[in-house]
């Protein structure tokens, strides 16, 4: 059983490691994973032995062998596809195949994922600290109840069918989303940060609260300038950690231009919706306000 013991103000903080999902790992560990695992040794154990522990076939494990960075790969689909992918599992499962080399080397920067992922976690999770107002005749606003325009302070909080995944960059086109999705016959209600969130709180705090309990859906727009986006990164690994293995089809990628850049290997598992393709753009808006309205 694998603990880490991370440093806060309040004192050291005990975290069981199968308590911290896989998703926090940053690119930087995998990469050193991969050199690690992806040579074929023939005294340690490679990464085929670490995607027989993780239930892959061995059809499953041919394909992979003709892949770039195999353990990348696997790492992805397992984080995809299993309920137990989780920061513990794996490190039990480098165990398992005799390779604490790679534990013990790899652990200060495991550590420090960890730390981070659980810091994002408690901002999300927590309302920022406030200052008590002087001589003010005016009750305060729950912080998750008053945060769209829409809101009612004391009634049922505004929901919405999708919240929108961008940059400010690609803003043009969350304007061209708005008009066919919400001003058609679709009548969808999408939540556009920049439109509908009200100033003065936590960016965490509402984001979190608009994805896990305001939003049934969450496009993701994906540009080479989204890769760049730690707002946008956050957002997508919050919704991601909300439904592993996409089983309630929380995202939906949608690309609307020509990319430099590789697609983000964390959404390679889900159906992309394509705009940038001439014969099935006719489909592209039937297709995502469907997925949108969807139960």
């Amino acid at each position: 059983c694998h603990v880490f013991i991370v440093c806060a103000p309040s004192g050291p903080r005990y975290i069981m490691a199968s308590t911290i999902p896989l998703i926090a790992l940053n690119v930087t560990v995998r990469k050193k994973l991969g050199l690690y695992l992806n040579p074929k040794n023939a005294v340690a154990a490679d990464w085929t032995a670490v995607a027989e522990a993780m239930d892959f076939s061995y059809l499953e494990i041919k394909n992979y062998e003709s892949t770039k960075n195999p353990t990348t790969m696997v790492l992805v689909d397992w984080q995809a596809r299993a309920t137990d992918a989780t920061v513990g599992k794996l490190l039990s499962i480098l165990t398992k195949v005799e390779r604490n080399d790679i534990v013990e080397d790899l652990h200060s920067l495991i550590l420090e994922d960890v730390r981070r992922y659980c810091e994002r976690q408690k901002k999300a999770a927590d309302p920022p600290l406030q200052v008590p107002e002087v001589d003010s005749c005016v009750p305060r606003t729950p912080e998750r109840n008053g945060i769209t325009l829409e809101d009612d302070p004391e009634g049922t909080p505004e929901l919405f069918d999708a919240f929108i995944c961008y940059c400010q960059s690609d803003f043009h086109f969350v304007h061209e989303m708005i008009r066919e999705l919400e001003q058609t016959d679709y009548k969808l209600k999408l939540c556009v940060f920049d439109r509908d969130v009200l100033p003065g709180s936590c960016v965490w705090t509402i984001t979190s609260e608009l994805i896990e309990k305001r939003c049934k859906r969450m496009v993701v727009v994906i540009s080479d300038e989204y890769l760049d986006s730690d707002a946008c990164d956050f957002q997508t690994k919050f919704a991601l950690s909300l439904c592993p293995g996409a089983r309630s089809k929380r995202l939906i990628p949608v690309v609307y231009k020509s990319m430099t850049k590789p697609f983000p290997s964390i959404l390679r598992f889900l159906t992309v919706c394509d705009y940038t393709r001439p014969c099935t753009q006719a489909w592209f808006w039937i297709r995502l306000a469907k997925a949108l309205s969807l139960p």
